[in-house]
This record gives structure tokens, sequence and C-alpha cells, in this order.
């Protein structure tokens, strides 16, 4: 192998680390809306005082994560004799399980990604034990062999 060829794996490494790194930031903010949804479902399904500064965070950032889900199902009112409304809100459960197969999927792409890191390892191990031999042999003043043993004259006996 040459130069040439460790350069090339070099590069193909850091492609790896960098979708490796991009991966990370997508399963890291699946699970982030994951959790917002777990804590807007309860909330909802609670009724929680919706003048509470925490679960208006909670109720905006759980509108920004349900965009896409909107209008799947109807929001059920459930009965009680509270002040403020208890909701079943079927699309936030629907949405959680689309966001955890999303993360689903990601993870196995980031197992993917890893296996790849460990076999380019492997290669540019390989690759340098190989650099290093030939520099040995080199040294030596003999030619590499490739693998391949010396062959034998039929002065010398055979190697056992």
């Amino acid at each position: 192998m040459t130069q040439g060829s460790k350069g090339f794996l070099e590069a193909r490494k850091a492609v790896v680390w960098v979708m490796r790194l991009i991966s990370y930031l997508v399963y890291a903010y699946v699970v982030v809306v994951e959790i917002i949804l777990g804590l807007g479902f309860f909330l909802l399904l609670f009724g929680a005082n919706p003048t509470s500064d925490f679960v208006q965070w909670i109720y905006r950032s759980l509108n920004r994560a349900m965009e896409p889900f909107r209008g799947i199902f109807q929001p059920v009112q459930l009965e009680g004799n509270q002040e403020v409304a208890s909701v079943f809100d079927a699309s936030v459960l629907f949405a959680m399980i689309i966001y955890g197969l999303l993360a689903i999927l990601v993870h196995a792409f980031i197992r993917w990604l890893t296996y790849r890191l460990y076999k380019l390892d492997r290669e540019m191990e390989k690759l340098e034990r190989q650099e290093e031999l030939e520099r040995s042999q080199q040294a030596l003043g003999t030619q590499p062999t490739g693998g391949v043993p010396p062959t034998t004259t039929g002065s010398e006996p055979p190697p056992s």
C-alpha cells in the first residue's frame, strides 16, 4: 500500500467521524423531543395549570415538536370538576412513537458508523504494520517477500 492509500483511509475516517457527530446531535435532539412530548402529554392529561411558567414553556415546546402531527387525532376532553380540563391527546402519543422509531433508526446508524470506524482503524493498523515490515526488510537489505517463502536450491535442505 502507498501513502495515497493511507491518506484515502484517513479521509474516509474523517467523513465517518463527522457523520457520527451529526448522528449524535440528531439523536440528542430526538431524545429531548421525546422528553418534552412525554411531559406535555402528562401535563395535558392531568390538567396542569397553564399559567405556570414551566407548563407554558413545555406547551410551547410541545407545539413545535407536534407541528407535523397536528390534526391526525382529535384531542378528547376528559370529564372532571377541575378549573382546567384534562385532555387526552392521542396525537402526542403518535408523535412519541414516530420520534421513538426515528431514535431507533439513528441509534442503528450510529452503531453502523462505529463499526465502520473500527474496520477503518483495523485497515490503518494493517497498513502501518505492512509499512513497518517493509522498512525493516529494507534496513536489513532484503527484498520484501510479500508473504511468499523464499525458494530453496537443490543443495539446501528444505525448511522444516
